[in-house]
């Protein structure tokens, strides 16, 4: 890594775009090849002048503040965070490289990494695929998308090591390698808000496979109609591996902790990307028989107030809030909503009024909107609840939901309106459901 960043630095204006977690860990990577080169670092954040990682080099510019994203042409090279959106910028950049964290380790790893991506269960088919390697005694590390910045595990990879990399659309966007095993599980709407449009959030994810090459391996969802058509309209020179729920022979791998169809899929894709790293069933079976599935998908709470409450507070698309309602038994009551990004809700309204749920809580703009096509549709006999605040939630769940049945958290929405993430969401959710008073 530290030839790549030599070479690809060395004596250019460069930008460090972004400085939470991942472009702390990236300043450190530039900082320890190249100690005495000028960077700029840009963010809203007006306080990182003042950061501890910081006070002590001479060798930097700042560009903090409301306008941190003025005059990014000046630049040579900006090393993008994932978090940040480039769409509405009103200038063009087509004199400056954009690179990313993901780009520098995949351009240098690529051929080790086995990348999981998908608009849902990439963290879970990353960390199955994950557990099954570690289980069978191999050396193996998990970064990414799932909380840890690649560039941390640097000092950890030999050459033996297998490398599970979770890739979301915003770290693939400007990737120029891809993973020598790609796993695409599916494409639905959603951040939309940090795209021109869904087409380009596709293009974003299919950076996943569009750069492997003869000998590598593309995993996808034969099932999922946008990523069929995808595979239909390109020549790819890789081995192509079809997953589906029609394949037989695959049904004898199961885990009781993932409900639902759409995990039965993710675990048939981490038994491809397994297979294809050289484990063979047994090892992949008990993996699989081990695994205790993650927080905040489908995570049964506990019986509190006679009612069985559930956390699916990673469900922030209407698909993902389908797929818990159909897996779930029981679900009686579903609070929904949370921040806006535009997705339609119309499919969802539809699906949930022909489902056994009676009673949805909604909350926040995406539930207003929810709300709606609930209402457009016909609420028939389903009672529908809008409350201003996540909390409130509780005393009309206690009231409303059958003894015995279950509360589901799936919003179909994300969490920033009220909630700096999906986990504090969930978090929030359980600890209501246990301690809170109707």
């Amino acid at each position: 890594m530290d030839r790549l960043i030599r070479e690809t630095m060395e004596g250019r204006r460069v930008l460090l775009l972004g400085f939470g977690r991942e472009g702390q860990s990236t300043y450190r990577v530039i900082r320890k090849v190249l100690p005495g080169q000028l960077l700029t670092i840009a963010d809203a954040n007006e306080a990182i002048r003042e950061h501890e990682l910081l006070c002590n080099d001479g060798q930097l510019a700042f560009r903090l503040g409301s306008g941190y994203l003025e005059g990014l042409a000046e630049f040579d090279l900006i090393v993008k965070s994932p978090g940040i959106t480039l769409k509405d910028i009103p200038y063009s950049l087509a004199g400056t490289v954009i690179t990313s964290q993901a780009d520098l380790f995949l351009r240098r790893y690529a051929p080790r990494v086995i990348g999981v991506t998908g608009t849902k269960g990439k963290s879970t088919t990353a960390s199955l695929v994950y557990h099954i390697l570690d289980n069978a005694g191999k050396d193996a590390v998990l970064l990414g998308n799932i909380g840890t910045p690649a560039f941390h595990f640097l000092d950890r990879i030999r050459e033996e090591t297998r490398i599970v990399f979770e890739l979301s659309s915003h770290q693939l966007e400007h990737v120029e390698r891809s993973p020598r095993i790609a796993v695409l599980l599916n494409l639905y709407q959603e951040h939309l808000d940090a795209y021109r449009s869904f087409d380009e959030y596709q293009q974003a994810k299919m950076n996943i496979a569009r750069f492997q090459e003869k000998g590598d391996s593309f995993i996808y969802n034969a099932d999922d109609p946008l990523v069929a058509g995808h595979i239909r309209s390109h020549p790819w020179p890789q081995q192509l591996v079809p997953v589906t729920l029609s394949a037989p022979g695959s049904y004898h791998f199961h885990n009781r902790y993932l409900k639902g169809e759409h995990n039965l899929l993710n675990t048939f894709a981490a038994v491809a990307a397994c297979r294809i790293a050289g484990l063979d069933d047994t090892e992949i079976a008990e993996g699989i028989d081990s695994f205790k599935g993650l927080a905040h998908r489908m995570e049964y709470v506990g019986r509190y107030h006679g009612i069985d409450f559930y956390d699916d507070s990673i469900a922030t698309i209407p698909e993902a809030c389908m797929a818990a309602v159909r897996a779930i038994p029981g679900v009686d009551t579903l609070l929904l909503g949370g921040f806006d990004r535009g997705v339609s809700y119309s499919g969802l309204a539809e699906f949930l009024l022909s489902s056994e749920v009676r009673t949805f809580i909604v909350t926040g703009m995406a539930g207003a909107r929810i709300a709606e096509a609930l209402v457009k549709s016909g609420l028939r006999e389903k009672r529908l609840i809008r409350i201003h605040r996540f909390d409130e939630f509780l005393a009309h769940a206690v009231k409303y939901t059958a003894p015995g049945r279950v509360c589901l958290l799936s919003p179909a929405a994300a969490s920033y309106d009220e909630f700096r993430s999906f986990e504090e969401r969930g978090m929030r959710f359980a600890e209501l459901a246990r301690t809170g008073t109707p």
